[in-house]
């Protein structure tokens, strides 16, 4: 759990330097290392223990002390310092999108704004507009923005509400009297956003299980508290449900506690026809009393004439027909990805420099990895020019003989307002494949954003449609675009849209990905790397596949080297057919 405290401290160390005005270096340095920890494998304490603080990426001499210090004293004398003079609720504002730093410092020596509650009273009253540099145009998109912040908190987004879990799975597990640990509910269901956390433990020590858990540090308050189940507020806000239940009864517990409420609801109406009663202590003959099922998923369903279905599916959106019909579909898994379509180096606005991304990537089996940065338009991220993209094209082939791997030349290009590309065709056509992107112009009406998108996926060199509705969770809604023309356009030109497995992404969601493929068009699962570790979050974009009841044969990055190249350069002038 310290290497959660610590990252959300360096987390916030960053926000209030870049406060102060300070080095965007710095400010890097504190968002790298947090980074770091909170992604570590092992805990902070145990590295710090042998001395090798500073061999963790991104932390160097004057970060491993910060560590040292916090491990010694649970505090940070620096991040003390910053805090003086700022209200605790001052960092708010700076998760209000197109709020900078300097503009929430200016707020509140102006107008004493400490808080989002503070600064959305003043954006309705107007008083707002007395600051300089605030028009009205700001001012309603100040509204806009912080209304979607609101809509985003009432939710815990998927990946951190995994790192959550799994943080807290692993302190049950530590502390011993726990035999089996398992996450059910929506997040197992891998839902985009989660409300709460179930954790299920089979244990013979109940009262052991549930003193460790309501003792955590994390744990802000105990909201109840029993002999084999206990609730708990977690520092982040998440309420977490634990149970202890016996061994014969796992199988039915898990799937009741992962089940959506309506897949539930329909299970035992199935049940019922049959005789059978169905709860989280198992299946049971009505007549007898007798529980004829419950110690795995497998048995519950089973003794209802179905396979097992997966916790993805289980939304009552057609599976226990499906499954019912023997239609359940073969989900894309992990061993059926062989390649990462979407990563960037240092080149642009990723953070590691191409060797270490090819090593990475090589590193976790992959058969294929491309090397895709921004265009020159794309400014904000150090967007490619012409040349630049040209001598990356060079320094690739020059090191391909150095790796198993395939390095697939690429580049994220940017869509223009009209639907043109960033760079010219005697450039893209240089490329194994190009992901057409949308980085500018996001209000555009609903009919000028489809004819853009739709006029770059014509493009014969274009394979992916990169981010497609371009929504960041709880900071930007997508933009306004028909989604159903997009995809008519992919499948007509034999395009590919991605399914964005960054965390803060997560686009296509479940509902639109199963949209697309329904409509006979292909899925790219990618992970949009920036920092090594991104490459992980692959699991994240296959979650949201399986939940859009994809299998492998709709995934693009699922085909072999020479089956991918041959379809991306299908449509290009000269291609065989």
């Amino acid at each position: 759990m310290k290497n959660l405290e610590l990252a959300r401290l360096f987390d916030e160390m960053a926000s209030l330097l870049e406060v102060a005005n300070e080095s965007v270096f710095r400010v890097r340095a504190y968002t790298r290392a947090a980074q770091t920890l909170e992604t570590l494998g092992e805990s902070v304490e145990a590295v710090a223990a042998r001395g090798e603080l500073e061999n963790l990426p991104g932390i160097g001499r004057e970060l491993a002390a910060k560590v040292d210090e916090y491990l010694a004293s649970g505090r940070i004398a620096q991040l003390d310092e910053l805090r003086r003079g700022l209200p605790p609720t001052f960092l708010t504002l700076l998760e209000i999108r197109g709020l900078g730093p300097k503009t929430a410092r200016l707020l509140y020596d102006r107008l004493g704004v400490d808080g989002v509650e503070r600064l959305e009273a003043l954006a309705r009253s107007g008083e707002i507009l007395r600051v300089p540099g605030i028009r009205a145009k700001t001012r309603e998109n100040i509204l806009k923005a912080i209304a979607v912040w609101k809509a985003g908190r009432t939710r815990t987004p998927l990946a951190r509400a995994r790192q959550i879990a799994a943080g807290v799975a692993e302190a049950l597990a530590a502390h011993g009297g726990a035999d089996r640990i398992e996450v059910a509910g929506s997040l197992r269901r891998m839902r985009e956003t989660v409300k709460d956390i179930d954790i299920l433990v089979t244990s013979t020590e109940p009262a052991r299980v549930i003193e460790t858990f309501v003792s955590l540090p994390s744990v802000l308050e105990v909201t109840a508290r029993g002999d084999t189940k206990a609730s708990v507020r977690h520092a982040e806000g998440l309420a977490i449900d634990l149970r202890v239940v016996e061994p014969d009864a796992f199988g039915a517990a898990l799937q009741y506690f992962t089940g959506s409420k309506d897949h539930n609801v329909r299970l035992r109406e199935l049940a019922r026809r049959q005789g059978l009663s169905v709860s989280e202590y198992g299946v049971f003959d009505e007549q007898t009393g007798a529980r004829v099922a419950g110690t795995t998923e497998e048995e519950v369903y089973g003794v209802l004439g179905l396979p097992s279905i997966p916790p993805e599916l289980r939304e009552n959106a057609g599976e226990l027909e499906a499954a019912r019909d023997g239609r359940l579909p073969a989900l894309v898994t992990r061993a059926a990805i062989r390649g990462d379509l979407h990563a960037h180096t240092d080149a642009s606005d990723g953070h590691h420099p191409l060797e270490q991304l090819i090593e990475a990537a090589q590193a976790r089996g992959h058969e294929y990895i491309i090397v895709s940065d921004h265009s020159k338009s794309a400014t904000v991220a150090h967007g490619l020019g012409v040349d630049e993209l040209r001598a990356q094209l060079a320094q690739i082939r020059a090191l391909q003989p150095r790796y198993r791997i395939r390095i697939l030349t690429g580049s994220e290009c940017d869509v223009l307002a009209d639907g043109t590309l960033d760079f010219p065709d005697e450039i893209l056509k240089a490329l194994d494949l190009v992901l057409a992107a949308v980085h500018s112009r996001f209000r555009q009406p609903r009919h000028e954003m489809t004819a853009r998108i739709v006029r770059a996926l014509a493009n014969p060199y274009v394979s992916i449609l990169a981010h497609p509705t371009g929504r960041r969770l709880g900071a930007r809604e997508p933009y306004d675009v028909d989604l159903d023309a997009v995809f008519a356009a992919a499948r007509a030109h034999g395009k590919a849209v991605e399914i964005n497995a960054s965390p803060e992404r997560l686009d296509l969601n479940d509902v639109h990905a199963r949209r697309a493929t329904e409509l006979g068009v292909s899925v790219a699962i990618s992970t949009d790397t920036h920092w090594l570790e991104n490459l992980d979050n692959l699991e994240l974009g296959l979650g949201i596949a399986r939940r859009a009841w994809i299998g492998p044969a709709q995934v693009v990055n699922a085909l072999p080297l020479a089956d991918l190249l041959a379809w991306a350069h299908r449509g290009r002038p000269g291609a065989r057919e």
